[in-house]
């Protein structure tokens, strides 16, 4: 039962009523049993009967229960009471609560039939209620549904009437505009008649003046034609006379001719009046071919008059013909105007008539159009302010986007000065340092090394201070670091790489000592960056592009005054012996196991290095230098190794001495150009050399060895420099301790297993970068007369 009540009062929501009961709280328990409220008279307490719907009935007993009033917590503290007494035997006292609990118990069971009674009660009433609501509502909608069916009707018929009388109005205004068409084409018509009429009028008189001056001038060529045929006869005439005394003259002439060696008076007279006669016969030959040339001219021209005469003859029998159907046309136009002029007098009456009675109909559709045109203009106004609002919006952000691009590109443009202005200054510190500039290029990976390469082990930084200029070599998960003068990535070109040197080429024609040589372990790329490949010409390397370049100059300083002259050598350094890659004997090979020539080499006060016995060839275009490259190319020792099939075996060195000498301002300049192809360093372990090439291998990197001694003694600026340990230092001393422009190429490749070599390259490519070799001379002295090249 107390189950049963707890759920039903749960179900009518005593939720509610304990928000509204909430200030009329139950008063403090005692002994486990709540002490009922009262009702008061003065109103602080809410009775049952205020608390209760309006629908509820009043209380049948009349007792305490009107003056009950019970909330959630009350009926939870109700049903979940215990019995408690002192002595558990004292049923009396357990029967008296007994009875205390069931009477409130019945009097909360009352209650909550009283106010679920009148819920129930006002339940019907609500449904009642939504019940006429609902019918009033389905029959207000069938009224709807009926008014709005008539007013559809209604503006279906008026659109009906209003498309009708847009059609008549339209068609009226058709055949008015029409009439009004046809009116005006035909006073047009009239009028261009009448024009016509003149014109023809105007043209016929016309016609008849030139017919008279045309028949004028007929006679006056008949006439000439007469007197050109006269002058012709008098021509012939005169002519046949020349042509007597021609033949007279011709007798005498050979009178004369037969008496020559008696007379040599009459000879040298008669010779005279032959000259005048032969003059006269020309002239009077020229004269008749001109009288002929006028003859022919004056008949081609009668010709040409003549048909010009027929034709204006013809001419104006046409416009006579024309003139007649004019004449015709107008009398018929004139009949036509007559009846027009009377039927557009009926048309205008009837106009004006339908005009009279439409105008009312017009005018009221005209007033709603006129409102409906009003309306759709202040629809059409909004949207075209809303238009401009976000035309202003859209050009606005075009406007910011367009500045934005204008920075960016001016950025862009700043950023490239920039870039030029600081290369420019950076290779102006290093020239007035003395720093050895170095450039390093990383050549691609080759077609079966592509397989062998898993992660990349160099990178090129891409932050503004270093791009272009640093590169990243991971070993063993340690990243080094390098910064040089510049970094040129596997896919640079042949030319992107003659570009950063060309103007350091040009420094030799301006009478600096310059010196290019590359460094770099066997297979990265050294004899490629500095031969290329002669068969593909956007392969060359840079001493073809090199020599072109001095020969183009060399040609547009002709201008200026200035005459070059220009001497090659070429030679090689092979196992600590110089080779004169250019003597047309081969005696300084080794081929045949004697020793050949002898080359020493000496440095004079002047800071130039001569070899002595060397062969000096003067070139005068880049072709016979190229033909010198080939044969030199022929002659250099090379070999095959396990990491290159054709690997150099020696140090190459090509010389270029230029003597420039400006007959305008007698200036002399002498300036030399060194590109050094040196061998490449390599590990015995990997080239696997034996015999001849082990001896080679030895040779190379005790030469290489030497020089980078020589590198560390200037890094740390020592008194004592070991030029002389190796043939190849002696001969670089100038450029690695005078006053030259010196740059290194170091050449490293991709592949994980050259990693070590490319990691020392790097290191001594470093240490080249910080050494100091003092400020570059240009030489503008003489040029002595020994013949012998001179090494920067």
């Amino acid at each position: 039962m107390m189950m049963k009540l707890q759920n039903q009062f749960n179900g009518v929501g005593i939720e509610s009523l304990e928000q509204r009961r909430r200030d009329s709280m139950v008063g403090p328990r005692s002994n486990g049993t709540i002490r009922p409220r009262q009702s008061f008279s003065n109103g602080r307490r809410e009775s049952f009967a205020a608390s209760a719907p309006p629908s509820a009935p009043g209380s049948n007993s009349g007792s305490d229960v009107g003056a009950l009033d019970f909330n959630k917590e009350d009926v939870e503290v109700l049903l979940n009471e215990r019995m408690r007494t002192k002595n558990k035997f004292n049923y009396k006292e357990r029967c008296e609560q007994m009875l205390d609990y069931i009477k409130r118990l019945r009097l909360c069971i009352r209650w909550f039939q009283e106010v679920e009674g009148g819920y129930l009660l006002e339940q019907d009433n609500l449904r009642e209620m939504l019940q006429s609501a609902e019918i009033k509502c389905s029959e207000m909608e069938m009224l709807m549904e009926n008014k709005e069916e008539e007013l559809n009707a209604i503006i279906m018929e008026l659109r009906k009437n209003y498309n009708l009388l847009q059609d008549k109005c339209a068609k009226e205004e058709s055949d008015k505009m029409a009439l009004m068409d046809d009116l005006s084409r035909d006073k047009e018509a009239r009028i261009a008649a009448e024009r016509l009429q003149t014109c023809l009028s105007e043209d016929l008189e016309k016609v008849r003046q030139e017919q008279q001056t045309s028949n004028q001038k007929i006679a006056s060529l008949n006439d000439m034609y007469k007197r050109l045929q006269e002058y012709n006869t008098s021509l012939q005439q005169y002519n046949s006379k020349l042509q007597t005394e021609l033949s007279t003259a011709n007798e005498t002439l050979k009178r004369v001719e037969s008496e020559k060696a008696a007379v040599a008076e009459t000879l040298s007279t008669l010779r005279g009046q032959y000259s005048s006669l032969q003059e006269q016969l020309t002239s009077s030959k020229a004269y008749q071919e001109e009288a002929v040339k006028q003859k022919e001219a004056l008949i081609n021209e009668v010709g040409c008059l003549r048909t010009e005469l027929q034709q204006v003859r013809d001419d104006r029998d046409r416009q006579l013909s024309q003139v007649q159907t004019l004449t015709d046309e107008l009398s018929k136009y004139k009949d036509f105007t007559g009846r027009s002029v009377s039927e557009l007098d009926c048309l205008t009456e009837k106009s004006n008539e339908l005009e009279q009675a439409k105008c009312s109909t017009q005018s009221d559709l005209v007033r709603t159009l006129q409102d409906q045109l009003a309306a759709a203009h202040k629809k059409l106004q909004m949207s075209d302010l809303s238009a401009t609002e976000t035309r202003k919006q859209y050009e606005e952000q075009n406007m910011i986007i367009c500045d934005l691009r204008n920075r960016l590109e001016d950025a862009e443009v700043k950023l490239v000065e920039g870039e030029k202005l600081r290369k420019k200054l950076h290779n102006t510190i290093l020239e007035l340092k003395g720093n050895i500039r170095v450039f390093c290029r990383v050549r691609p990976l080759l077609p079966d090394e592509g397989s062998n390469t898993d992660t990349k082990v160099i990178g090129f930084p891409t932050a503004t201070e270093a791009l272009g200029r640093g590169v990243d070599l991971l070993q063993n998960g340690q990243k080094h670091s390098f910064m040089f003068d510049k970094v040129f990535v596997p896919d640079a070109s042949q030319q992107d790489v003659f570009v950063e040197i060309s103007q350091l080429v040009q420094s030799a024609l301006d009478g600096y000592k310059v010196c290019i040589f590359a460094y770099g372990q066997t297979g990265s790329g050294k004899t490629f960056t500095m031969m290329g490949n002669p068969g593909n010409p956007d392969r060359k390397g840079l001493i073809p592009r090199s020599l072109e370049q001095i020969f183009e100059t060399r040609q547009s300083l002709k201008a200026q005054g200035w005459k070059y002259d220009l001497q090659v050598s070429m030679l090689e350094i092979y196992n600590e012996t110089i080779r004169d890659l250019l003597s047309p004997h081969k005696s300084n090979s080794f081929d045949n196991g004697t020793p050949g020539k002898q080359y020493t080499i000496k440095h004079d006060a002047n800071g130039n290095t001569h070899v002595s016995d060397l062969t000096l060839v003067d070139v005068r275009s880049s072709k016979e230098v190229a033909y010198l490259l080939d044969k030199a190319a022929q002659s250099r020792s090379v070999g095959k190794t396990l990491m290159n099939e054709q690997s150099s075996r020696s140090h190459f060195v090509f010389t270029l001495r230029i003597s420039g000498v400006n007959e305008s301002t007698e200036q002399q300049v002498q300036g030399v150009l060194n590109l050094i192809d040196l061998a490449g360093s390599e590990r015995l372990s990997k080239s696997g050399s034996t015999g001849d090439r082990l001896k080679e291998t030895q040779a190379i990197n005790k030469s290489l060895s030497s020089l980078s001694d020589v590198i560390f003694a200037l890094a740390k600026r020592e008194d004592h420099v070991p030029f002389r340990n190796s043939k190849l230092t002696y001969l670089l001393q100038p450029c690695l301790g005078g006053d030259s422009k010196t740059l290194m190429f170091v050449n490293i490749s991709p592949e994980n297993s050259s990693l070590g070599e490319s990691l020392c390259s790097l290191r001594f490519a470093a240490r080249v970068n910080a050494c100091e070799i003092g400020i570059p001379r240009r030489q503008t002295n003489m040029r002595s007369s020994d013949s012998r090249l001179s090494y920067g």
